[in-house]
């Protein structure tokens, strides 16, 4: 009987409070998700080649794991203080009925667990698909990487086990609360919790419109703080920076509920049209004591678009540094080339590497070093010489234009080799003045000739032959190394970023749902006294859409002002080592928003709109 109750009571909370439930779901989903990424397709063949990278990314997890475990226990913790406080009447009964206090506390923890394991069970089947769907835009990161294998679908048991082990934890932490709060609970108090109402104190009008500005002041400080000195540098001014822009969030919604509502008391028209005037009176009321969440949600939102956008935009940028980085799909460079230069495809070919017939095009040339004498006027000079032919050659293979001996000398900065060359600025001069320099260093290019991947297994076991060393010493950098290297940086920044991002934004909007859902509970009385005083149903609706909107709508509008500011200094950063796609960048957030944060709206609003109803 005991046990029924309590699956009882459970399924009336999945009917009445499917926000709290769903949002459950999508925590357990989120973790699952991300931590299966050890199994992902990409993560195999990143491991083939570089072992470091993925140790890094799953190092990375790790951390991001516990810190999202954390947010998200906070964020259980919050609800569940929700789902006592619209059960104070059905605890009183129970003890009024003769049901002792650990009889009670049982009851709830055995609600606890079923909500629990009925979470993990939905949380990690959606996660399991939708890890599918990672995968493919794995794939998709991967769509110019030679490759012809296929993945099937993907279950990582040690993701499970992980979640099952994080969130057990979780729910264990919330029974001891739930608990805890039982035990500690007043029989009067529990009566009387649906009646007691919101103190409401009236403030100056004086003092509201001097928090106002003084919250506006601390903000536009933080704002030229953020912008003068970057993002970049941490010391005791960044964190003055933080705390002025924490501050002045939260002396801006302090300051609303004092002259919000007599500011549109002065518009007679708009005040008393349709039940305005009932819709500003219960937000103002509200916002008097809920000042702090909303301040925490619009930080939390700031830190959902700040992260996703950046990580969009550097993943981005990661990606067009690739080609720029790459100009041939190997380059061989012998730094010992004034000791004792050496015919490197010569070389390859003893070791087993034909360069005639496993490569399509390529080029052997050096660098020498510049005579003091030889400069550019008014541009000045270089260490490093190239000839004309050299660099036309060059040029030519990455399908660029080259220079004519009536343009020379100049000083050019286009990539040379694949990877380091070390040298960044370089001048161009004559082939019989460059026959007269000393070589600096041998360099042999190329690009292969059908498949990449077999080409490059055969040079690497060229390079790897006990006497190809003994001649110079060489360096080898491809293509295929860089591509994997910078998809691995591009896979820690995307993931690790939409993961904080994700979990900010449904920590937020599950936040505000919980809150305006508990609202509604107790506004519902006041939206029957309205029925029964002749307001239509579409009017009351209208009201409840527009108390709803205001509550989601003013800290994402703060919210977007601080990520514009920050984005700005974000970008800046990120400029400085490549190219900023902050339209693409915009609209992936944009739709994250739309998608995430408007569903909780919608779920919200029609939640509440059931309740007001007395249907909830």
């Amino acid at each position: 009987m005991f046990c029924k109750l309590a699956l009882r009571n459970v399924t009336r909370s999945l009917k009445d409070y499917a926000v709290y439930f769903l949002t459950l779901t999508f925590g357990v989903c989120i973790f699952y998700i991300f931590n299966s990424l050890e199994s992902q397709w990409c993560m195999q063949m990143l491991s083939r080649s570089s072992h470091y990278i993925v140790d890094t990314i799953l190092i990375f997890m790790d951390v991001f794991s516990v810190f999202v475990s954390v947010v998200l226990a906070c964020l259980i913790l919050y609800a569940n203080t929700f789902l006592m406080k619209r059960r104070k009447r059905e605890l009183a009964t129970y003890f009024l009925l003769g049901l002792p206090t650990g009889k009670v506390s049982l009851l709830l923890v055995l609600e606890t667990l079923l909500i629990g394991l009925l979470s993990l069970a939905a949380g990690l089947l959606l996660g399991v698909l939708l890890s599918h769907g990672l995968a493919l835009l794995t794939m998709a990161m991967f769509a110019s990487y030679p490759t012809d294998e296929s993945f099937g679908f993907i279950l990582s048991w040690k993701a499970i086990v992980k979640t099952v082990l994080y969130f057990g934890v979780i729910f264990l932490v919330v029974m001891g609360f739930t608990g805890l709060s039982v035990s500690r609970a007043k029989l009067i108090d529990l009566i009387q919790g649906g009646r007691k109402n919101e103190e409401m104190r009236e403030r100056p009008l004086w003092r509201s419109v001097l928090t106002f500005l003084l919250g506006v002041v601390l903000l536009l400080i933080a704002y030229a703080m953020l912008l003068i000195r970057g993002i970049n540098r941490i010391d005791s001014l960044f964190f003055l920076m933080l705390a002025l822009g924490t501050l002045g969030t939260l002396l801006f919604f302090r300051s609303l509920s004092g002259f919000l509502l007599r500011l549109v008391k002065g518009h007679k028209k708009l005040y008393y049209k349709d039940l305005n005037m009932f819709v500003l009176r219960q937000f103002n009321s509200r916002i008097h004591t809920t000042y702090v969440s909303m301040t925490v949600i619009c930080l939390l939102l700031l830190l959902a678009i700040g992260v996703t956008a950046c990580c969009v935009g550097l993943n981005n940028t990661i990606g067009a540094m690739t080609d720029a980085s790459a100009p041939y799909d190997f380059t061989i460079q012998n730094y010992s080339g004034d000791v004792s230069p050496t015919d490197i495809p010569a070389l390859l070919a003893e070791n087993g590497f034909d360069p005639d017939t496993q490569l399509k095009d390529a080029w052997f040339c050096n660098f020498y070093y510049n005579d003091p004498d030889l400069s550019v006027p008014g541009q000045g000079s270089s260490d490093t010489v190239l000839s004309l032919t050299d660099y036309n050659a060059l040029m030519a293979l990455q399908g660029k234009s080259g220079l004519t001996e009536a343009e020379l000398p100049q000083l050019r900065t286009e990539a040379l080799v694949t990877g380091f060359s070390g040298v960044g600025v370089y001048l161009v001069v004559d082939d019989a003045m460059a026959s007269t320099l000393s070589v600096r260093r041998q360099i042999f290019v190329g690009n292969y000739a059908g498949d990449p991947q077999a080409a490059e297994a055969a040079l690497t076991a060229a390079l790897d032959s006990p006497d190809f060393y003994d001649t110079g010493s060489y360096n080898t950098t491809t293509k295929l190394q860089i591509y994997l290297e910078n998809m691995g940086t591009k896979i820690l920044v995307l993931f690790m970023g939409l993961y904080l991002g994700l979990v900010f934004l449904v920590t937020a909007a599950a936040v505000l749902a919980l809150q305006q859902l508990s609202q509604a509970a107790d506004n519902q009385p006041r939206y029957a006294i309205l029925a029964r005083l002749g307001a239509p149903e579409n009017m009351r609706s209208k009201a409840l859409f527009t108390q709803v909107f205001l509550s989601f709508f003013l800290p994402l509008a703060l919210a977007v002002v601080h990520s514009i500011v920050g984005m700005t200094a974000a970008n800046a950063v990120i400029a400085s080592v490549g190219r900023v796609d902050s339209v693409q960048s915009s609209l992936v957030t944009a739709v994250l928003l739309l998608v995430i944060y408007g569903a909780y709206f919608l779920a919200t609003y029609f939640g509440a709109r059931t309740v007001v109803r007395g249907n909830g």
